[in-house]
């Protein structure tokens, strides 16, 4: 018998994130000696900033070791709290807050909270990879709506009226949004929020974990429009825009029965998370915002140097994302072309080509939702990503 007929229906019918794979498979290439430029993971190339480090390194000589509240240490709730006051216009208390080991578990704590088996999640495409997976944990069944390239990947208020039934309990977007970089304007929030408000019971889950790295000069909150505030819950954290991928903290700001709902849960799962990355994070989101905001202005010039090197390349469609650090190119006009050896069929084929011809590692666009097209993260140094495109250059000219 296969030890996986063993295991629980749940975790067989669970997809291995998309982005970890691709990155696992590059690290096995350069394992055999070749030089892998990895464009894969969303994360930043920058080291966390030095105040935000020597604040942990004081909670480390202060004692701070022990456990913490399961929401987080009072500190990092009431600088949470503040800040979505002052940065977003969303009213809230520390009380409402809860924090938790990184902004993927604040999503499945909200998913695993609201989402019964047979409700209905309405996700905007594309969308980011794990989405969908923690609405199948919850039993819930994903519905997609797709925003294309010519929308800049946007849904649309009227893509959501229409696709909503009794089964809806909440619709799921990141803004700016990953793999896309698109940004919605408050006006297009405010008409999505409005749909909303109209109907009983149905919930937003607003992942704004790109927050500071937005090229549009000012960041909107769906949550502070009065007429969702008690139906939104803002997901957020570090991970981005202060350059703590590993330190693994993140947040969720909502209405207080479902902030109780998601401490509930997490007090079986983790309880709180790493005391001294909590207050590393006090310090980040209290601090100078001096090292994220030159983060971002790195990533705007690598955004533009990366899109005038693809708009070289002869079948690649692109458009200009708004923030994050992705792009999302349409690369479906390289379907059913050969270099001789193999034939591309989809978006997965190409990456594996380009990964094995060029030594460049992508994420294909079905792991998003969008089959046509494929993740480039431009989170590198200039130097790599100019090599990478190269590259990509002329193993794509092969292609026949």
């Amino acid at each position: 018998m296969a030890k996986s007929n063993l295991l629980s229906e749940r975790i067989n019918s669970l997809s291995e994130s998309q982005t970890i794979g691709m990155a696992n498979k590059a690290r096995e290439l350069r394992q055999q000696g070749h030089d892998v430029i990895s464009l894969n993971l969303g994360e930043p190339d920058f080291g966390t900033p030095q105040h935000i480090k020597d604040a942990a390194k004081e909670a480390i000589d202060a004692g701070y070791t022990f456990y913490t509240p399961v929401p987080g240490i009072p500190e990092l709730r009431q600088g949470i709290a503040d800040k979505l006051k002052t940065q977003n216009n969303i009213d809230t208390t520390p009380d409402c807050i809860s924090v938790s080991t990184g902004a993927k578990q604040s999503l499945a704590n909200v998913i695993l909270s609201l989402v019964n088996p047979g409700d209905e999640v309405i996700v905007f495409t594309p969308y980011w990879v794990t989405y969908a997976e923690q609405i199948k944990l919850a039993e819930g069944t994903p519905v997609y709506l797709e925003g294309t390239i010519t929308n800049d990947f946007k849904v649309t208020a009227e893509q959501l009226k229409e696709a909503i039934t009794p089964k809806t309990k909440a619709i799921i977007y990141s803004s700016p949004c990953n793999p896309t970089g698109s940004v919605f304007t408050k006006e297009e929030l405010t008409a999505i929020a409005d749909v909303v408000a109209a109907e009983d019971d149905l919930f937003i889950i607003a992942d704004e974990i790109y927050e500071h790295i937005n090229f549009t000069g000012k960041h909107f909150s769906i949550g502070s429009l009065p007429q969702v505030k008690d139906r939104t819950i803002t997901v957020n954290g570090f991970a981005k825009g202060f350059a703590m991928t590993g330190w693994r903290i993140g947040y969720i700001a909502a209405p207080l029965w479902i902030t109780k709902a998601c401490n509930k849960l997490q007090g079986q799962v983790t309880s709180g998370t790493c005391s001294i990355a909590q207050y590393a994070a006090v310090a980040g989101i209290t601090g100078d915002m001096t090292p994220t905001e030159e983060m971002a202005k790195t990533y705007l010039r690598r955004r533009d140097l990366v899109i005038s090197l693809l708009n070289e390349i002869d079948g690649i469609k692109t458009n200009t994302p708004q923030g994050a650090f992705y792009i999302f190119p349409d690369v479906s006009s390289f379907f059913g072309k050969s270099d001789g050896e193999q034939t591309i069929e989809t978006s997965y084929d190409l990456c594996m080509y380009l990964l094995n011809k060029a030594h460049v590692s992508l994420v294909d666009g079905s792991a998003f939702g969008s089959p046509d097209c494929l993740r480039l993260s431009y989170a590198a140094s200039d130097e790599n990503l100019i090599e990478a495109v190269k590259r990509m250059k002329e193993a794509l000219a092969l292609l026949k």
